[in-house]
Formats: structure tokens, sequence, C-alpha cells
């Protein structure tokens, strides 16, 4: 078993790697990015796969990487995982779809609230102490989980035609310009002092360091990693200024 995520501010971080670990504790759990993750993936026929929904959407990086490689996924048993800050429908099953055309075999699926991670809107916020009990509570629905699926019983969470309508109908329509593709609208204020934390950390490459200033390219993938961690508030994606800078590390128990 292997587990592979994508996570901008930790949360799906921590639910692959708790949920991985409570099945298996020699488990490796590697970020899709990792270089090395094509052979790795190649080598294990369980892989549990995670990533934050994006607009009942998953990231279009994650879909894109399924495509681009989908001889890997004939014959593998996959264990879907997506956090939400509240709504998903069908989040697990908009890759699910993709790998069972793939040739992969859909275990199951789980759909987990964890605190907002979208650092420039209003929506959703919470303090801390809210936060750490949805923290709390998720991690309880990982520990049952986990109980069943080593029975053999996996969560279908996001898999059924309910779900997929309430998906499609509930937010994806609305907003499928936003996840259809990488998006170049990442805004880089005057604020900057071109420290390079947002470069290190992106996962698609996509900002640079030109002189004492980061510019961004055409190929965010809407992780909110470089916005959760600038010290200056200087990035922002869908709106305007920072509101709260959101890392799974405050709500950690």
């Amino acid at each position: 078993m292997i587990g592979v995520y994508l996570s901008g501010t930790g949360n799906t971080k921590h639910c692959v790697e708790k949920l991985v670990h409570l099945m298996d504790d020699t488990a490796l759990c590697v970020p899709l990015e990792d270089a090395q993750i094509r052979s790795l993936l190649e080598k294990e026929g369980t892989i549990v796969v995670g990533y934050p929904t994006q607009f009942s959407n998953a990231p279009f990086m994650v879909r894109d990487f399924i495509n681009k490689n989908d001889s890997l996924w004939k014959g593998k048993k996959l264990f879907i995982v997506n956090t939400m800050g509240l709504f998903s429908g069908d989040g697990t099953g908009c890759t699910a779809r993709l790998l069972k055309k793939h040739g992969a075999e859909i275990l199951g699926g789980m759909q987990i609230k964890m605190p907002d991670s979208v650092c420039d809107s209003k929506l959703l916020k919470k303090s801390v102490e809210e936060n750490r009990q949805i923290v709390k509570s998720a991690d309880g629905r990982m520990e049952k989980a986990a109980r069943q699926m080593r029975e053999g019983r996996y969560p279908q969470e996001g898999l059924s035609v309910i779900a997929h309508i309430k998906g499609l109908f509930g937010q994806r329509l609305w907003f499928y310009s936003k996840t259809t593709g990488y998006t170049d609208k990442l805004k880089i204020s005057d604020s900057c002092i071109g420290c390079g934390l947002c470069s290190k950390d992106c996962p698609m490459n996509n900002i640079q360091i030109e002189g004492n200033r980061a510019t961004s390219g055409n190929r965010c993938t809407m992780c909110y990693r470089c916005i959760s961690l600038c010290p200056q508030k200087a990035i922002t994606l869908l709106g305007d200024t920072v509101k709260e800078q959101c890392r799974y590390e405050k709500y950690a128990l």
C-alpha cells in the first residue's frame, strides 16, 4: 500500500497519512509532485490517493496526472480521499470515473470535512477551537473507517449516482470554468519582498523570483500553499486580501 496526495495547507496530507498508517504503519505516503512518484506507484498494487475538493471537482493537477499516466492504473486498487470545507457532492467520484476508464478497481472513497483552507475569503472561517473540533471529528471518522476497511468493508462516499448529481448541479456546472484547467489568476502585490518561500513550495514550479519580486505563470493549481505561507500576505487568488493564513498545524491536536 502507498498513499499519494496533493495538499496545499496540510489537511489532505494529514488525512492520507493517518488513514494509510492506520492500515499499515510501514506504508509510504508521498506528495503527488514527488520526482519519483510514477516509479513508486508502479511497485504498489493498492493506492490511497487524496486531494482537496475545488467547487465539487478534483484539482486539475490531479486529473491531469491521472490522464497523463493512463497506463499506470490498469489492475491497481484505488481508495480515494477528498477533503472539503463544507460540500463535496461527488468529489471522490470525479477521479474514480477517470481511474476506472484506465482500468483501475475502485475500492471506495471518503469525503472528509476539514478546516477551510481558502485564505482570501471570509467564507467558512471559524475559530481555532472550532477547527480543532473539526479535525478531532475527522480523525474519529478515519479511525472507524480503518477498522471497517481492515475487514474488507470500504466506505463508498461520493461514488453513487445521487452523489454525482449533487456534485454536478450543486457546484461543478456553475464553477467549471475555474476547474477546467490550470489558472493564471494568481495575484502578487507590491508588498512581496522576494523571499522565495512561494517559489520553493509551489507544486507546479509556477512561481519564479525575478530580482526582489515573485512572478506567477499560468499553471496555478489553486492549492493555496503559497498564499498560506507568504510572510507578507502578498499573494491572493479568489479574493483580494488575505483574511487568514490557514495551515493544518494551527489546528493539530
